[in-house]
């Protein structure tokens, strides 16, 4: 294998980690590894601070007996996002207009429907799992692959909420625990529920699917940048207001998993 194909390929494989993704689906969230995962337009207000009484005042119990580990690629994926993936980030916003990057997000998120419909009906949320696929049907067909989301800010009969779930969400709706709080390198905040949902997420996400395999890397890399471009400032207004960044960051995952599930 020629050398610049290796070193394409280890570039697209450090772009996978790039965001958000940042989940959530996303959910899972998930700027920075860490950032991928708090991309909730809940939690945050205009100036990009975390809303902290939003996230709940109930106390969440956080088990983390791996925090050598968990430390260790926290401190590799703060480097990471600061001196590789922000730069790109910002790089890429400034030859980009907003409105480009919007419609790419768009595709991504109506693309990301499976996971969303299945994690709705395993938790038996089927009026969400309704408006999903309603969503979904008009801007893939209208909407124009779901470029234009033209759902948004769409009044109904009566409200129903979208289905913002993923499997790690579902999992905990039938009463599973967390489990121990672990980092991944790219990745970034997880559990071990969180990241056995994210197998099955993976599986239903259908960039997963693209052949061959780089292309798949590729597509989600792209996203992930993109949405990393809409998420700057969110993950340093976390850590730099903090004593302690990575409880910070650890504290601010499981409390939002927390709310999240319990919608």
């Amino acid at each position: 294998m020629r050398i610049e194909v290796l070193f394409a390929m280890l570039v697209a494989a450090l772009l996978l980690g790039a965001a958000p993704a940042m989940a959530a689906d996303g959910t899972g969230p998930a700027g920075g590894m860490q950032i991928a995962q708090f991309d909730d337009d809940e939690i945050w207000d205009d100036s990009g601070k975390l809303i902290t009484e939003k996230l709940g005042q109930e106390d969440v119990q956080i088990s983390d007996p791996l925090k050598g580990w968990n430390y260790f690629w926290y401190t590799f994926n703060d480097a990471m996002y600061h001196g590789v993936f922000k730069p790109i980030a910002q790089g890429y916003s400034f030859i980009i207009p907003e409105r480009p990057r919007t419609w790419v997000r768009n595709f991504f998120h109506n693309l990301m429907f499976p996971v969303r419909f299945v994690g709705c009906i395993m938790q038996g949320k089927f009026d969400s799992a309704g408006m999903e696929t309603s969503k979904f049907i008009i801007n893939s067909t209208i909407g124009l692959a779901g470029v234009a989301d033209l759902t948004e800010g769409r009044a109904t009969v009566r409200p129903i909420a979208t289905g913002d779930e993923d499997m790690g969400q579902s999992f905990g709706r039938w009463g599973i625990g967390n489990g121990p709080y672990l980092v991944w390198p790219f990745l970034g905040p997880s559990t071990l529920r969180d990241s056995v949902g994210s197998v099955g997420d993976y599986f239903l996400t259908p960039t997963s699917y693209l052949n061959p395999w780089y292309w798949s890397v590729a597509a989600k890399s792209y996203d992930r940048i993109n949405r990393l471009t809409f998420e700057i400032g969110r993950y340093e207004s976390l850590t730099e207001s903090s004593i302690d960044p990575y409880a910070a960051v650890r504290d601010a995952y499981i409390k939002l998993r927390a709310k999240k599930v319990s919608e």
